[in-house]
């Protein structure tokens, strides 16, 4: 399978797509890519077993697109622990080449891989690793945006984009540590943190992509 390929199955994947119709349009804006393509890409992977693909409604993997999609994102996220863990890579820099890797990654090198990490739960951006079967295990969270002024919380998962990932790491922002908005400035301006006791001040397009935990009563 090609690596593009495996790139709309994982995207897929990311979008829901195990149990629920994904749009063309959500794929084509999670790989910033034309809508055509994607229709012409999705064509192919229903001829090769890959996706239920209902025109005009979306798609949905197949049983084999489930177990090539669960592969990639274990392979991808356990890179990502190997490599932030033992070769000191930053968030962005350990992302870039997890592309790289998972797309060359056999079953038994992940295998052996999560065996030698200790079988890890979340990569370092926070996110689930799926485990062999494709089970996850979820942690309630929601956007930092919606976490009320005040209300102390600590910090589970951040997307992973490179200039996000950049951006948040020159801030000081790491998984688990604790938050709490201070301010929020009007029409979607600046957030100011008390992030680890210290203050810090992060864009409101940041602060949408940083999840933090469920509170019990918002």
């Amino acid at each position: 399978m090609t690596p593009n390929k495996e790139d709309y199955l994982k995207a897929v994947y990311k979008l829901g797509g195990v149990k629920n119709l994904v749009s063309n349009k959500q794929i084509a804006e999670a790989l910033q890519i034309s809508p055509a393509s994607v229709t012409e890409m999705l064509g192919k992977m229903k001829k090769e077993g890959l996706i239920h693909y209902e025109p005009y409604k979306g798609s949905r993997l197949t049983d084999g697109g489930v177990s090539a999609a669960i592969s990639l994102v274990r392979g991808h996220r356990l890179w990502e622990v190997f490599l932030m863990r033992h070769l000191g890579y930053s968030w962005s820099e350990a992302h870039e080449d997890a592309e790289l890797l998972e797309h060359i990654t056999p079953p038994r090198l992940i295998s052996r891989l999560d065996n030698f990490l200790n079988f890890p739960a979340y990569c370092p951006h926070g996110s689930a690793i799926p485990h062999p079967d494709g089970q996850v295990d979820m942690v309630p969270m929601q956007p930092l945006t919606l976490l009320p002024v005040g209300v102390p919380s600590h910090i589970r998962r951040v997307m992973e984009e490179k200039e996000l990932l950049d951006y948040l790491q020159t801030s000081g922002v790491e998984i688990g540590n604790s938050v709490r908005i201070l301010e929020a400035a009007a029409y979607e301006g600046p957030l100011t943190l008390e992030l680890e006791g210290k203050r810090v001040q992060i864009s409101f397009k940041a602060a949408c992509q940083i999840y933090v935990d469920q509170a019990a009563e918002l």
